[in-house]
């Protein structure tokens, strides 16, 4: 279910995505957050509680909307522009565990000393 529904604005040319391997699309300039919204119900999902989030303060500043490509690599989804062919995930890969280490299981790319 989305949790955004555009009711005006439908002019502008459509961007094909991939959203957790389903096709999807939005609106050239739309964010990856709005773009992804208007399809789902939430951005990623809590690393910590499994808890969907759907970003926080809307202008890349709490850090709650980070989310992930198929390929692991993270972006921000108030700040990025969608563009065509992207393949978001809302649920980051789960790489093997590092004992002692939250973020290892989250965010694969994240180098942990």
């Amino acid at each position: 279910m989305a949790i955004l529904k555009r009711v005006a604005e439908s002019g502008r040319p459509m961007v094909p995505f991939t959203l957790n391997g389903q096709a999807c699309s939005a609106l050239a300039g739309d964010t990856v957050l709005t773009a992804v919204l208007t399809q789902s119900d939430c951005v990623r999902h809590s690393e910590f509680s499994g808890a969907p989030r759907a970003g926080f303060c809307m202008m890349g500043a709490c850090q709650d909307c980070w989310m992930q490509h198929e390929d692991g690599t993270r972006l921000r989804a108030c700040s990025t522009f969608i563009e065509a062919g992207m393949r978001l995930q809302t649920t980051p890969s789960a790489p093997a565990a590092v004992p002692g280490t939250l973020a290892a299981a989250a965010w694969p790319e994240d180098d942990i000393a």
